[in-house]
């Protein structure tokens, strides 16, 4: 009898040891997220911080003088608060006094030190640095100079007035980073990065996977005032092949999963953009405005006689179905593009009327060409490459409708770029992404002192009524009067038509059902420091 009660003591003492240790990894589990880069992370340093995958990285990791929110608008980080003069030239920045660098052998015995307004003047000298070579200087262009007042103030003088300053300090390119670790390292704090962010280094096996631990220092706390981040770690993997990263999330190896690529977007999406029914009930859909116009350009100055003429361009952008090409070519994934090259997403976003689609208006206007000119068959090629032969396609069969003859030519995408940049071709596929949240961004497209190869002015539109409306924003520090004078250039540009913008493209991103407080943004920045897991 004793033996009997022993074995079942025994066997009860094991299966409550089976059941802690798998109750133990349910827990832990629930406080790490997992997601797949496919693209791979080149760099953990911000100052190369250029493409998505190392964007997203580096913003677990850093911190800059301010940071956006989820509506693009400007807030607080290691600057609690900053002043701008009358003249929009000069912008004073003070630092809290509460951000640390993240624990380093080399910040002696307390293992880390406070952040200090020469960090920052250190930061910003090594974008200008031509031994760092970074790709992100640029965002100093308009910069006169910049100095450390004292350990809390920082100045910064710009040469010309301009209102979206701020959002450029907003990119990753402006984190802080410690000298002292950055020379101790040189070119390999690519790979041992020390930074203020939510979380911090742990493990990089480059092409397998990168793990970053919660920072217990972050200085940042939940309405609450609890600390943040709530995760214990984030884990990324390198899977190159999207379809392959797709399959690990559906199995439910991966939290999160951003983009639809041609491979699965029939699998998840219906073609109104919804959930495909199956996955309901395991799947969040988080979609929203992505700070993406895509559109066609006409080079304005070429030879094609018939681009040229401005009632082409317009029967062009009314002659074809904006929300049908969505809907069937794009998975409902983008909103048409009816309001000018503004997209949605920016506080300036033009909701003046565009193109609708109007098959009659652009046969008047085809028929009015031929009458005026005597060109009976005008042909008009489009160069676009092989991810957007759909679109070409589509847009080929509807323009056919109207009287046009468009001919679809297909090059590798690095090919266009070059031939767009020198004037090669006179009418062309583009897109244009936002840097930083101002519609400067897209109407830089237009100012005539832009003109490619120098400047993005792909299309060398030129109109001296929209340069000066260009040249008065730089010098209007009110918000919204500098938004009217937007969008008072945008207007200019539907009506000259040197584009046809086909659609404002969404973000979309999907997590599994027990992941809480992912929020979505224009820009597409990933910010794990809210994210809770049920």
């Amino acid at each position: 009898m004793k033996s009997i009660i022993y074995h079942i003591s025994i066997f009860c003492i094991v299966l409550t040891l089976i059941s802690c240790s798998k109750q133990e990894k349910q827990n832990k589990d629930q406080l790490i997220f997992r997601y797949n880069e496919s693209s791979n992370i080149t760099s953990l340093d911000p100052a190369f911080s250029k493409v998505q995958s190392n964007i997203w990285a580096c913003n677990h990791i850093f911190n800059g003088l301010v940071q956006l929110d989820d509506s693009l608008n400007i807030q607080p980080d290691i600057a609690k608060s900053w002043t701008i003069s009358a003249d929009g030239m000069t912008y004073s920045f003070l630092l809290r006094k509460d951000v640390y660098f993240q624990k380093h052998i080399l910040f002696g015995n307390d293992s880390t030190r406070i952040v200090k307004a020469p960090d920052f003047e250190y930061s910003l000298k090594r974008l200008l640095d031509e031994k760092v070579a970074s790709p992100g200087g640029w965002v100093l262009q308009n910069v006169e100079s910049f100095k450390a007042q004292n350990d809390s103030v920082f100045n910064v003088k710009l040469i010309k007035p301009f209102p979206a300053f701020l959002g450029l300090m907003a990119m990753k390119y402006a984190s802080v980073v410690p000298k002292e670790v950055v020379s101790y390292y040189g070119t390999d704090f690519r790979s041992n990065p020390i930074g203020t962010g939510p979380f911090q280094f742990k493990l990089w096996e480059e092409n397998v996977k990168l793990v970053l631990r919660k920072n217990p220092i972050y200085f940042e706390k939940d309405n609450d005032g609890n600390s943040l981040p709530y995760l214990e770690a984030v884990a990324i993997t390198f899977l190159p092949d999207k379809q392959s990263g797709f399959l690990e999330f559906i199995q439910g190896k991966l939290d999160f999963t951003s983009g639809l690529d041609p491979s699965y977007k029939d699998e998840i999406l219906t073609q109104k953009g919804e959930l495909q029914p199956k996955y309901k009930s395991t799947v969040n859909l988080i979609t929203g405005p992505y700070l993406n116009t895509e559109y066609l350009g006409f080079r304005m100055d070429g030879s094609d006689k018939a681009v040229l003429d401005k009632r082409i361009r317009q029967a062009m952008n009314y002659g074809f179905d904006r929300p049908k090409m969505i809907t069937y070519l794009r998975n409902n994934m983008g909103t048409p593009a009816v309001n000018g090259m503004i997209p949605m997403g920016l506080p300036s976003f033009n909701n003046a009327k565009g193109y609708d689609y109007d098959i009659e208006k652009a046969k008047q206007l085809i028929n009015d060409y031929k009458k005026s000119t005597g060109d009976k068959k005008p042909i008009i090629t489009l160069s676009t490459n092989a991810s957007y032969v759909d679109i070409g396609e589509y847009l080929q069969r509807e323009w056919q409708k109207i009287g046009l003859d468009v001919q679809v030519d297909i090059s590798p995408p690095s090919t266009l770029r070059q031939a767009i940049s020198s004037g090669k071709v006179s009418f062309f596929r583009a897109s244009w992404i936002a840097d930083y949240p101002d519609a400067e961004n897209y109407l830089s497209l237009f100012y005539s002192k832009n003109h490619s190869p120098e400047g993005p002015n792909y299309t060398h539109f030129k109109s001296q009524q929209f340069d000066v409306l260009y040249e008065r924003a730089f010098n209007e520090t009110d918000n919204d009067k500098r938004y009217e004078l937007y969008q008072k250039m945008d207007k200019i540009i539907i009506e000259e038509a040197p584009v046809i913008p086909l659609f404002y493209d969404k973000v979309a991103r999907f997590t599994r059902k027990n992941v809480l407080g992912l929020g979505i943004n224009p820009l597409n920045l990933l910010s794990l420091k809210n994210v809770k897991k049920k």
